[in-house]
């Protein structure tokens, strides 16, 4: 795992903690050159465009909150860092986007939830922050620390629609993804989307190239009533989906191999993906180290200690197999 890394073409920050609130700039960026992304007037047509310095764009999103979402869109990203396709010749250069203005998790599920604001280029765009060799860009990094050393998830964003909107496309396209000064982009961004179909995923759908989109559940009912709202969405803003992932699936004790299905059978989540021609990439287990690696700033997919295996039996090891797989999927899927 690589340290915090910062990049030597930064400037120092150039805007406050106390973010403005101002409808056309509420990251309170300075200003850059050339006109920004525009929302499509009514009746005219859509004009998508690529993430600058991002081949391949991949969003992970879920019909309602509490499925894991954004723990799976972490490990993804870091198995499909770990993948090295032989047309490349190298490992893929990936980066996480969290896109979930009102309650951003990646920055604890990457251990940066106490890193600085993003540094400035010296055109004004935002530095990705990293940590175990990925960069990582977030609402959450750009919350006010408290005086009273309270932590910063106790801050609220509390903006209308508006404000979302602009918010989200400074995310999208005032980030510079670079490597370095001249350095190359990367193969793949994973965007962590909020819940819902609101403002955010048709946001982006609306400005951005989407190259796919993955769709997480578990087996309740309730989760499976909104996949099916997710997948009408993103085809109605024209993105394909890439496939689904029933996540927390079964779990299976240390000291045996026998499935337990804990939130149900995972009958009704094929039928729904079969009915509507969508792909089931994986079905992963319910695993203890998943939730405390994502507490303690450590993916799952990172870790492999013997203490760990002890403790999560086989249903770690199957975890992280029937990850892998789905990063092959993805990225054979997009490329």
């Amino acid at each position: 795992m690589l340290k915090l890394s910062t990049r030597r073409f930064c400037r120092p920050r150039a805007f406050s903690t106390a973010i403005p609130s101002l409808h056309e700039n509420p990251l309170g960026l300075p200003p850059r050159s050339g006109p920004g992304p525009q929302m499509p007037r009514r009746g005219g047509p859509i004009q998508k465009r690529p993430i600058p310095h991002v081949s391949k764009v991949l969003a992970v999103a879920s019909g309602k909150g509490g499925v894991g979402k954004s723990t799976v869109a972490v490990n993804l990203a870091f198995a499909l860092a770990m993948r090295k396709p032989p047309s490349l010749g190298r490992r893929l250069r990936v980066g996480i986007l969290d896109l979930d203005i009102f309650g951003p998790s990646i920055p604890t599920l990457m251990g940066l939830q106490h890193s600085d604001e993003p540094a400035l280029t010296t055109g004004g765009a935002m530095l990705p922050i990293m940590n175990h060799g990925l960069p990582t860009m977030s609402m959450g990094y750009l919350l006010p620390k408290s005086a009273e050393n309270k932590p910063r998830e106790d801050a609220a964003v509390v903006w209308r629609g508006l404000m979302v909107q602009k918010a989200v496309q400074q995310l999208l396209f005032d980030v510079n993804w670079r490597e370095s000064a001249h350095g190359p982009g990367l193969d793949i961004l994973v965007i962590d989307m909020p819940p819902g179909t609101g403002d955010v995923p048709l946001t982006l759908g609306q400005l951005v190239v989407v190259n796919g989109a993955v769709i997480i559940s578990t087996p309740q009912d309730v989760a499976l009533a909104d996949v099916r709202r997710g997948i009408s969405m993103f085809r109605k803003i024209a993105v394909p989906i890439t496939g689904t992932i029933l996540n927390q699936a079964y779990f299976t004790c240390p000291s045996c191999t026998t499935p337990h299905q804990l939130f149900g059978s995972p009958d009704a989540f094929r039928s729904i993906a079969s009915t509507l021609g969508v792909p089931v990439l994986g079905e992963l287990p319910l695993v203890k180290g998943v939730s405390t690696g994502g507490d303690g700033g450590v993916p799952y997919a990172l870790t492999a200690s013997s203490q760990q295996l002890e403790a999560d039996g086989s249903g770690g090891a199957v975890w992280r197999s029937v990850m892998d797989e789905i990063a092959v999927q993805v990225w054979e899927s997009i490329a």
